[in-house]
């Protein structure tokens, strides 16, 4: 059946800016680092005292090619910056340094998978360079709001999407691929939480088939990407509902209220006009070679689109066990890692993803704080490979005890715990006719057709074998012991 909501289709583009990882700020040496002491990591040029000036910072220009490059964007050989006059107490010298007219990067795009299997590609209008603003404290004083200019001048870059995206499922993913791109290539942690990353959302809904778009209206201030997906649902679900009871849609902006899950009015919307760019005076123009372009080329990392395919055509995975072990570069290195040591790579993924992504969730830490080397892994799988362990004593006891003592090796473990199987005939032959004679009536039921009470057999043989009994082997002589029964 069908709704109002079906006669309308969201247009939605979105800005995200990213806080680059270089050590020092856009224009200036102050250091750049997340939670020291408020205004503490400042200095004339970046509190914009008169007679200052700004220098470029090659590590963000390197960092900005970097993610062009990854998203297969034209790189621009000149670019120079404008001032954007802004007038807030959070930039105070009252304007922002930012690519307008020759924004470093151009074209582009961002392929997406959705829950349902479509692929889409979201385009790229622009990224450039800018420096960030300082942090407005609203909750720290009953009668004041303060600022904090420890991230004023951090080192920014701004990509803008085209208004390909049609849904919040859709930014979502986008975002997701985002974050991923730019942990990938070490240029931002991606922590929305922080304010590392942030994303402004413009929405607009139009009739099916109109060609024009409608009203946009911009929402800021959200903190994670579920939530930006929870803000641009609601807005879409608000403007078509504010036409088709009559009412028109106003160009503004929009914060969106997490806990009750809506937007709200901020103020109506600038226009570039209100920002009166103009070049900026105290920074040269920046000419880029060709050269510097091929030398970052030459140290990109593999993406993650590409390490996909490797996993899935290469190495035979599946392609939910590709998007798990690609989900975060170091997870998918050390997976690369544990495969130097051994051939099974379906047991190398199978051990990245349960095992060790399992112990990482528990402990709460990071793989770069993992103890045990990749090496180390490939050990265990050894011994399961070999038959001198199962894999339920590996991920049970073996595993637990090597992450105690790292520098043991995994035989030495198994040969300390008494853990490696038992493959001998006459000492397997003796636990299983213990096992049978404990069942009598079993055996009967048994020898009348139930050959699935071998596994009641093999239980009762791992409980006195103490889990020692090689299952392979264990299991053809119980079946063998008890077709040569003679009731």
């Amino acid at each position: 059946m069908s709704t109002p909501y079906d006669k309308y289709e969201a247009v939605i583009g979105l800005e995200v800016h990213a806080q680059m990882l270089t050590k020092s700020k856009a224009f200036c040496s102050d250091a750049v680092a997340y939670g020291e002491a408020p205004n503490s990591l400042v200095s004339p040029i970046s509190l914009g005292h008169p007679g200052t000036l700004p220098v470029h910072n090659k590590e963000a220009v390197r960092f900005a090619i970097k993610l062009g490059l990854a998203c297969g964007c034209d790189i621009s050989s000149y670019n120079y910056y404008a001032r954007k006059n802004y007038f807030y107490a959070d930039l105070p010298k009252g304007y922002q340094i930012s690519q307008h007219t020759t924004p470093i990067c151009s074209n582009g795009f961002i392929e997406i998978k959705l829950k349902d299997g479509t692929e889409k590609r979201i385009g790229l209008i622009r990224i450039h360079m800018e420096e960030d603003t300082g942090k407005s404290m609203h909750d720290q004083d009953v009668y004041d709001t303060l600022i904090d200019y420890n991230r004023a001048g951090t080192a920014l870059v701004e990509m803008v999407s085209e208004p390909d995206i049609r849904s919040g499922e859709e930014a979502y993913q986008y975002l997701t691929e985002v974050r991923k791109l730019v942990r990938y290539l070490d240029i931002c942690d991606g922590n929305m939480e922080e304010g590392s990353m942030r994303c402004d959302a413009n929405v607009s809904v139009r009739l099916k088939g109109a060609t024009e778009f409608g009203t946009k209206v911009e929402v800021k201030n959200m903190n994670s990407i579920r939530n930006v997906q929870r803000a641009i649902d609601y807005e879409i679900k608000r403007q078509i509902e504010a036409i088709e009871s009559g009412e028109k849609i106003v160009q503004e902006t929009r914060t969106f209220e997490a806990t009750r899950g809506v937007t709200i009015v901020m103020r109506t919307k600038e226009g570039a006009s209100d920002y009166r760019y103009f070049p900026e005076p105290d920074l040269p123009p920046l000419s880029i070679t060709p050269e510097f372009i091929e030398e970052v080329r030459s140290l990109m990392p593999e993406l993650p689109k590409e390490l996909f395919a490797k996993f899935t055509s290469t190495f035979g995975l599946s392609e939910y066990d590709a998007q798990v072990l690609t989900e975060n570069k170091e997870i998918a290195e050390y997976f690369q890692q544990v495969l130097k040591h051994t051939d099974n790579i379906k047991a190398a993924a199978n051990w990245v993803m349960v095992h060790i992504k399992g112990f990482l969730n528990e402990q709460a830490i990071h793989i770069q704080d993992f103890t045990l080397q990749p090496a180390k892994i490939a050990e265990i799988i050894g011994l399961i490979d070999g038959g001198k362990i199962s894999s339920s004593v590996a991920s049970q006891k073996v595993f637990p005890a090597m992450i105690a003592s790292p520098g043991k090796t995994a035989l030495a473990v198994a040969e300390e715990l008494n853990l490696l199987q038992e493959s001998n005939s006459n000492e397997l032959q003796q636990w299983i006719n213990e096992a049978i004679n404990k069942y009598p009536d079993k055996v009967k039921e048994y020898k009348a057709g139930k050959v699935s009470l071998i596994g009641l057999f093999m239980g009762e043989l791992m409980k006195l074998s103490k889990g020692k009994a090689d299952p392979k082997i264990a299991n053809a002589l119980i079946k063998e012991t008890l077709d040569n029964i003679n009731l």
